[in-house]
């Protein structure tokens, strides 16, 4: 690692003073970020495991796979026939 033996030195009493005057602007700063939020709101908009969805409506329309479509037995998503790499084991290009 080069030295730059022509830039000024400083003490240890302005490093000390400095780093100080650092951390107390970086306390300031994380003190001003904070935002005051109602813990039961927050809790209300999480959604726990195994929660009975079942008044839930889905809002997209689901509709059976087309004659122009396949099943991967490895992924086990539909995807299109041009997708197919292997027509044997009906396995996509993804999963190949």
């Amino acid at each position: 690692m080069a030295t730059d033996y022509d830039a000024p030195r400083k003490s240890e009493e302005d490093q000390s003073e400095e780093s100080i005057e650092e951390l107390k602007a970086r306390r300031h700063d994380k003190n001003s970020g904070k935002v005051d939020e109602d813990e039961t709101e927050a809790a209300e908009s999480f959604e726990l495991p195994g929660a009975d969805l079942s008044n839930e409506e889905l809002a997209i329309e689901v509709k059976p796979k087309q004659e122009d479509e396949f099943t991967c037995m490895s992924c086990f998503l539909v995807h299109h026939r041009s997708q197919l790499a292997d027509s044997k084991k009906m396995i996509c290009f993804d999963c190949a």
